[in-house]
């Protein structure tokens, strides 16, 4: 058992939201991602929603869902970064996990200046004030800033983030 008392820090984490490969002939970002957390000396947990070798697990569409939804509530920032191409990472249940996300104040948005079809989400993001950065290592920065401080206090009550 792991006691947390009350105003005790909280453990802190990170979801790396984005397009998965489907094939190996398409390069994963989390790798990348990866590193460049380990560069800022984050300290809290990166839930990467891919098998350690790359991909998602064959053959296991349920449980490999239940586990994303499990980890993308449980994250305490989800970092949305989509290098979309529409022919090998279109991205599909990004959108769609972005659009139930987007008022939990939990998310950061990123995406590459070439990057297709990303107007809605850009839009959506300022709707609801989300930070967005076209690079990737800008993005994480931000992610790992925003674990220190997830709920900040307005004044009127905190934001929370389910």
């Amino acid at each position: 058992m792991h006691i947390i008392f009350a105003q005790q820090p909280l453990e802190k984490s990170i979801f790396l939201a984005g397009p998965t490969p489907r094939d190996a002939a398409t390069k994963s970002w989390r790798p990348q991602a990866l590193e460049i957390l380990r560069g800022l000396d984050f300290d809290g947990k990166v839930f990467v929603p891919e098998t350690v070798g790359g991909g998602l697990p064959p053959n296991t569409y349920d449980p490999q869902v239940q586990w994303e939804w499990q980890a993308l509530n449980q994250a305490t920032v989800v970092v949305f970064w989509v290098p979309r191409d529409v022919a090998t990472l279109p991205g599909f249940t990004t959108n769609t996990e972005f659009g139930l996300l987007a008022a939990s104040s939990k998310l950061l948005l990123g995406f590459p200046g070439d990057a297709q079809k990303m107007r809605y989400l850009d839009r959506l993001a300022q709707r609801y004030h989300i930070p967005v950065h076209a690079d990737l290592a800008e993005l994480l920065e931000a992610a790992v800033e925003k674990t220190k401080n997830p709920y900040p206090f307005n004044g009127a009550g905190a934001e929370l983030a389910f």
